[in-house]
């Protein structure tokens, strides 16, 4: 194994012992990366600069991206309004506990998100990241229920094709064939799984969606604390987008056999779909709600767990009379202050023109890969366009691909998919539909 030293970070390569050493070297040896394997990593790309909706990359290519890192940088990259922002909380101060102190970048956050989010919804837990508001929000319904002198009440019910993240109560109602994470079947909680819903978005809503659930809640209610699901799209588990009436079944159902309704909106909140929140598409609200990636415009990590007055309080009779997490970096003052600066752009309102035009062009542009013989469907759904293939991608193969034509898509399995920033040109997004086609073809 050769022994590297570490270079100067304005340095791209260096020389060390006879062995050449640089950036991308240095990151293949000894950094993990998002879902790739330690032995055979896929290729890295280093990037140097980001700038709108392009990024640009220190071998001097600029791409367009088209995943706006993963749902989150929805206005694009070194935004001035969120520049700003961040510089002058940091001169403020950049991190408090949360633990018997508050300030003002978490107090004008939460009061923002209680003034967009769907009605009902009172109380706001600010967690680091997506999967820990997952997690916030079983651990909420299950000690729900335990307050209530109802301990029994303690499994989840999920749609098959689901994901919602990948710490241990999250992987749990994760699709447990189809995800990710069936390598720990054996140490995690036993939940409750439904077939995933069938009828597409544009569709006449089929009965036969809701039956089997219906059975589920039927013979399982007694056990049942939540319900949880991604409202409409579903996400990382197959970018399946579903009838909203489906939805509004499952808000019934859940009032009907009393049992919570989580909604996983990380993805899909804050405009992707066409709506504000995905939820509206079917006009309910839940009972808990998880926000996350596109609150900060892609610029911190920060998420939120939200839920109605009756929840807040029901969790908090009885022992232990607290709730029972509280993240280290929790209300964050840094990631607020780009959060508030993120919301005041949404509430703008922009993105009621914008998404409505991407999802126009890439409905027009994307239409045509349905005919090629690898393509097995196209979906689209506000700022979501999505080509599905018969077999599994190359993934190292295809980004090399996209790299020449200048724009950076990310595909995974047999899902080649965009979410490009809502600031994104028509010009632009032709360029990321036309480097679809042509990998396809």
């Amino acid at each position: 194994m050769p022994q590297y030293r570490v270079v100067n970070s304005d340095q791209l390569q260096t020389f060390t012992n006879g062995y050449f050493v640089n950036n991308i070297e240095f990151d293949k040896q000894h950094i993990w990366h998002p879902y790739t394997s330690a032995v055979n990593p896929l290729p890295c790309y280093e990037v140097v600069g980001a700038e709108g909706v392009e990024l640009t990359l220190a071998s001097s290519e600029v791409l367009i991206d088209g995943m706006s890192s993963w749902w989150a940088a929805i206005h694009g990259y070194n935004h001035p309004v969120l520049n700003d922002a961040a510089h002058k909380q940091i001169e403020a101060f950049s991190h408090v506990m949360f633990g018997g102190i508050t300030h003002q970048p978490a107090v004008d956050l939460c009061k923002t998100l209680l003034n967009m989010v769907p009605a009902g919804l009172e109380r706001v837990f600010l967690a680091d990241s997506g999967s820990v508001s997952v997690e916030v929000a079983i651990k909420m319904a299950i000690q729900y229920w335990a307050c209530q002198g109802r301990p029994e009440k303690s499994r989840i019910v999920s749609p098959r094709n689901g994901y919602h993240g990948d710490t241990f109560a999250a992987m749990s109602v994760c699709d447990p064939v189809n995800g990710m994470h069936s390598l720990f079947e054996g140490v995690l909680n036993k939940q409750i799984f439904a077939p995933a819903p069938q009828t597409r978005f544009e569709q006449t809503f089929s009965e036969d969606d809701i039956l089997p659930l219906e059975d589920i809640f039927e013979k399982h209610h007694h056990t049942m604390a939540a319900l949880i699901l991604e409202p409409v799209v579903q996400g990382a588990g197959g970018m399946r987008i579903y009838h909203p009436e489906y939805l509004k079944r499952c808000r019934q159902l859940c009032d009907t056999y009393d049992v919570l309704l989580i909604c996983d909106e990380i993805a899909t909140g804050f405009g992707r779909t066409g709506k504000l929140f995905a939820c509206e598409h079917a006009g309910i609200s839940p009972d808990i709600l998880c926000l996350g990636k596109a609150i900060t415009g892609g610029y911190m990590t920060l998420a939120a767990t939200l839920c109605t007055e009756d929840v807040a309080l029901g969790v908090c009779q009885g022992e232990p009379g607290v709730f029972m997490h509280g993240p280290t970096y929790m209300g964050n003052p840094l990631a607020c202050a780009v959060a508030n600066a993120s919301l005041s752009l949404i509430n703008e309102n922009h993105w009621q023109q914008q998404i409505p035009a991407i999802e126009k062009q890439l409905q027009s542009e994307l239409e045509k890969c349905a005919d090629l013989p690898r393509v097995a469907d196209v979906r689209v759904l506000g700022a979501i366009g999505v080509v599905e293939t018969v077999n599994p991608v190359n993934v190292a193969e295809i980004q090399r691909h996209f790299v020449k034509q200048g724009v950076w898509i990310r595909p995974f399995g047999k899902l080649v998919y965009i979410m490009p920033p809502y600031v994104i040109s028509a010009e632009q997004l032709s360029k990321l539909t036309h480097a679809i086609y042509t990998a396809l073809k």
